[in-house]
């Protein structure tokens, strides 16, 4: 499995005070030399951490892959198609949200969500979806046109430990393999963390992991380096 690492809360601490510290492109640099595979930042539509400018200054720097999740927005879209990130990652979005919580309703909406990739795709940028690991989620991406699905691994992070825990871990199992049956290569993302990221092993083919939340959390105790280095380890 491959590493995306997830930089947004370096610009939220950024934020914190304005100004350039930290420095995000230091961090992505960080992440790339210690195990990172891509880098990914979501573009909000209220730019509450990664900015417009972050995003394009990424793309011009990094030496890996920036993956750009991005919520079903014509001026994110405008911005993606300017900027031509490796991937995007559609994600729903609610603008009272901490953080994204739940996956995107592609069944209910396939016709909007088709027609909205469709320039992205025809770019050359690859797509992929944030859902549920859900059949009906699934097989509804499949029809979309998009070459991934990203699963929500929330409910499996939180029931981790508990007696949800293997439940929540076989629809994540059994979503990635009608996935694949599908055509559909499949990432992974939301939750994970250091105790319970070895599970992922588990599901044959997952393609790469997004993790954020747990190593710039891990990174204010350790550093960024070690932070990124240990998770990379993990997941090899």
């Amino acid at each position: 499995m491959l590493l995306g690492v997830n930089i947004d809360h370096v610009a939220t601490l950024r934020n914190a005070r304005g100004g350039f510290e930290p420095d995000l492109l230091k961090a992505a640099d960080i992440c790339e030399e210690n195990g990172g595979t891509s880098i990914t930042t979501h573009l909000r539509e209220d730019r509450r951490h990664i900015k417009d400018e972050d995003v394009c200054n990424l793309i011009k720097t990094i030496k890996t892959k920036l993956n750009l999740e991005m919520a079903i927005a014509d001026d994110i879209q405008k911005i993606a198609l300017e900027i031509k990130p490796h991937s995007i990652c559609l994600v729903p979005e609610k603008r009272q949200e901490v953080t994204t919580e739940g996956g995107l309703d592609v069944a209910g909406q396939l016709d909007r969500v088709s027609e909205f990739i469709k320039p992205l795709l025809n770019a050359g940028i690859i797509v992929s979806l944030f859902i549920d690991p859900d059949e009906e989620q699934v097989k509804a991406s499949a029809k979309t046109g998009a070459q991934f699905i990203e699963m929500h691994t929330g409910a499996y992070a939180g029931a981790f430990g508990s007696q949800n825990e293997e439940d929540e871990f076989l629809k994540l199992k059994d979503a990635a393999k009608l996935a694949q049956q599908l055509g559909l290569k499949v990432n992974a993302g939301h939750g994970l963390n250091y105790e319970n990221v070895h599970r992922m092993h588990e599901i044959p083919g997952l393609y790469e992991l997004n993790i954020g939340h747990s190593i710039i959390s891990r990174a204010v105790f350790t550093g960024l380096a070690e932070a990124v280095h240990k998770m990379a380890e993990l997941i090899k």
